[in-house]
């Protein structure tokens, strides 16, 4: 049966509105917290520690239990040793951190949980957590880069896989380069600040656990509570239905839930936890600040001659986790000589963590200012210099790009943006009291894809079921997914049901390094096929009604297992009283298929680059910002973003194009707004008050350009995902637009009005 569209309609590749879209929009959409529980639910109400690194050396209770309606209140002295040690995701594990609170007296970090509290209400549980009273041994604390007691390993040493590039000789290129460019750079500490809390509700049914919460990867969370509570997985499941936002915070297994479990089967009932804001700071991951040291060395045609990039960035005393970023900078240009180095500075925080394209936002930033510097010195359109430095090779590893269609992405983005009419002289444009830049910027991204598991079920009605473990965080794959089993099995998109985010359905990976629509929709389209091919043998084999036609010219269309001239049989035929179902597993090329699918099912992660090992696989893009800076007060204003993007094949435009423009707005935060205070070794703006994102009066004009990318290199369907590109290279395309406008280099961010003033 042929494998193409089954449908004379194409639904993949036109916009379509989210199928959960009016459920959003009109509040009957539920998220954790919103699910109705049990009437016995009990509220909890977490208590954290006010100093960063000690010991406890007592607690004050009385006037915390004297608050009408509480149960219980849980410290180290009630559940120490009761939690088993888990390992980091990235390590091998499933948690977000392997730090364990209330099994010792010992503090490791400002806003640690050092007690929960169990009420009747949350207005309850809340009020005795204020009530509870910690006495502390505090010791000295390190909070960040150049703190007294922080250790700098080199990655290497810390992460036995990591391996720092050399090719040729840097050195020796930055003495041959005509224009040099040494510079540090700097980016923030960045909290991701969902608007949905990170919530938890545990409830037991003997010796069997159900979990709500919200979280990118339910197998992570079954496995690890299962390990953590000596259990046997198969008594854990994990429920994650709809999710307001993580953008990598709710990352695989969190330190309370362990203890919401322990304490719902300690009272005998039903748990909820709904953290505050601020806590939500502490109890989960965030992005952490790094600093980048680039050497850049270039001819006078503008061709790199060496590279040299040295990043360091901040990571927890317990946790051996670094988001590496490296590969990506030495692998975006042709240059013959290149040299990274990346080190780890260990300090007394909590563990960070993936925050929405993790190690490219940061160490794009610094490479693409380091070329826009670069560009300057030679007098050099800095589009002309990267097109001089493109490459069709990978320059590390010497294998070829799938596609790289960069340039491409530049060319689209000039046109829309009117490029064009860029005064090259820093500060020669004006509008008014204000000073105009412009500025650019590539943003690249690997594209990642794992293994993944889904059922497919086709009715004799003509509607279907698609069901799988992974996860709606946003991104409009429910969508898509209800999209493709359309077209695959020939039926309306709104008689497709999507059932996601349960470890009851068929096991699927992290919803991370926009590897969700690569995975889920390969998945897909092997799982419509496997019953199309199963409803044609059945049709044409002996006792069929259709029965010495050759299956492979049969398709599904409009209800109707039809042939080219016209015959064919109804769909309820075609399928029978019971329907029929299939389970696809997809493994990526080039992967041990045995290896993959027991790696899933036991929760662990997967993720492998695009292309099957004989290519390099990116999805790239181009940013460009307009920048106004007030001539006297140094306001800076950002009227106009455009962005141009290169994925492979995009599935649905309209999700598309939102995805990529939240990005890129959120880019803007980056680059102007966004930074977690660090006082010592506590965060000191842990709010939606202080800590500042772009509301819609600071959001411009933004518009994102999708450039055709046909790859059939990558995978089967030639997607490569492109939920991260928005955000990248934002924040460098705004900096080179305030130096164009005022000719002052701003490498550190966020930049400030007294950065310009």
């Amino acid at each position: 049966m042929e494998s193409g569209t089954q449908d004379s309609r194409k639904i993949l590749g036109k916009a379509h509105t989210r199928v959960e879209g009016a459920d959003k929009v009109t509040g009957r959409a539920l998220y954790a917290s919103d699910r109705p529980g049990p009437e016995a639910t009990a509220h909890a109400a977490l208590v954290t520690s006010t100093i960063a690194r000690g010991r406890i050396i007592g607690f004050d209770l009385a006037a915390a239990e004297r608050v009408p309606g509480v149960l219980a209140i849980f410290t180290h002295q009630t559940f120490a040793g009761a939690v088993a040690p888990v390992k980091h995701l990235m390590a091998g594990g499933y948690a977000n951190s392997s730090h364990r609170p209330l099994d010792s007296d010992a503090v490791a970090y400002a806003g640690q949980i050092v007690a929960l509290v169990v009420a009747e209400t949350q207005e309850a549980a809340e009020e005795a957590a204020g009530a509870v009273r910690v006495s502390y041994a505090e010791e000295p604390a390190s909070g960040g880069f150049d703190a007294p007691g922080a250790e700098t390993v080199r990655l290497a040493d810390l992460k036995a896989q990591h391996a720092d590039i050399a090719r040729g000789d840097a050195e020796a290129g930055m003495r041959e380069a005509a224009i040099r460019v040494e510079a540090r750079y700097e980016t923030p500490i960045q909290h991701h600040n969902p608007i949905e809390l990170f919530t938890t509700r545990a409830a037991w049914d003997g010796d069997r656990l159900t979990v709500h919460e919200p979280t990118r990867y339910v197998g992570a969370v079954q496995h690890g509570l299962a390990a953590q509570l000596g259990l046997d997985p198969a008594q854990v499941r994990v429920v994650s239905g709809l999710i307001g936002g993580h953008f990598g915070s709710k990352f695989a297994l969190s330190q309370h839930t362990a203890l919401v479990a322990l304490a719902a089967r300690r009272i005998g009932r039903p748990v909820s936890l709904v953290p505050t804001r601020r806590q939500c700071f502490t109890i989960a991951n965030y992005r952490p600040e790094s600093r980048h040291a680039i050497r850049l060395g270039a001819d006078r045609t503008g061709r790199f001659t060496a590279l040299v990039h040295e990043a360091e960035t901040v990571t927890s005393r317990f946790d051996p986790f670094v988001m590496e970023g490296a590969e990506v900078t030495a692998g975006l240009y042709a240059c013959p000589n290149i040299r990274t180095e990346e080190r780890a500075v260990r300090v007394d925080r909590n563990t960070p963590g993936p925050m929405r394209a993790p190690p490219e936002v940061p160490f794009l930033f610094a490479l693409e200012s380091a070329v826009d510097e670069v560009a300057v010195a030679l007098g050099m359109d800095p589009i002309a210099l990267r097109r001089i430095n493109d490459t069709a090779v990978d320059p590390v590893s010497g294998k070829p790009f799938s596609t790289r269609p960069l340039m491409a992405c530049f060319d689209a983005g000039a046109r829309a943006f009117g490029w064009s009419r860029r005064d090259p002289r820093p500060g020669a444009m004006r509008d008014g009291p204000w000073r105009v830049g412009l500025g650019c910027a590539a943003s690249v991204r690997p594209v990642k894809i794992a293994a993944a598991t889904l059922r497919v079920r086709l009715a004799p009605d003509g509607s279907a079921e698609v069901a799988c473990a992974h996860h709606e965080i946003g991104n409009g794959i429910t969508t898509l997914l209800a999209m493709g089993a359309a077209e695959g099995l020939g039926i309306l998109v709104e008689r497709v049901a999507v059932r996601l985010g349960d470890t009851a359905l068929p096991a699927a990976g992290i919803s991370g390094g926009s590897s969700t629509t690569t995975s889920l929709m390969n998945a897909l389209a092997l799982g419509c096929g496997q019953i199309r091919e199963a409803l044609a043998q059945a049709a044409t084999g002996q006792g069929g009604r259709l029965a010495g036609r050759d299956p492979g010219t049969l398709r599904l269309a409009s209800g109707r297992l039809a042939a080219p001239d016209g015959s064919g049989i109804a769909l309820a035929e075609a399928v029978g009283p019971e329907g029929v179902e299939t389970l696809a597993a997809f493994v990526p090329a080039g992967a041990d298929r045995e290896k993959a699918l027991a790696a899933l099912r036991q929760g662990h992660i997967g993720l492998t680059l695009g292309g099957g090992g004989h290519a390099v696989s990116w999805g790239f893009g181009a940013q460009f910002a307009e920048v106004h800076v007030h001539a006297e007060t140094g306001e800076i204003r950002v009227p106009r973003l455009t962005g141009a993007f290169a994925a492979g094949r995009i599935l649905n435009p309209l999700t598309a194009r939102s995805q990529l423009m939240g990005g890129m707005i959120w880019g803007l935060g980056s680059a102007l707004l966004e930074e977690t205070v660090l006082d010592g070794a506590a965060y000191r703006n842990p709010d939606l008050a202080e800590y500042l994102v772009p509301t819609s009066a600071d959001a411009p004009a933004v518009e994102a350009v999708l450039v055709p990318d046909p790859d059939d290199q990558v995978d089967a369907l030639g997607l490569k995902g492109l939920g991260e590109l928005g955000i990248i290279g934002v924040n460098a395309a705004i900096a080179n637009a305030v130096h164009h406008a005022t000719g002052r280099r701003i490498r550190k961010l966020p930049i400030r009005l007294e950065d310009v003033a």
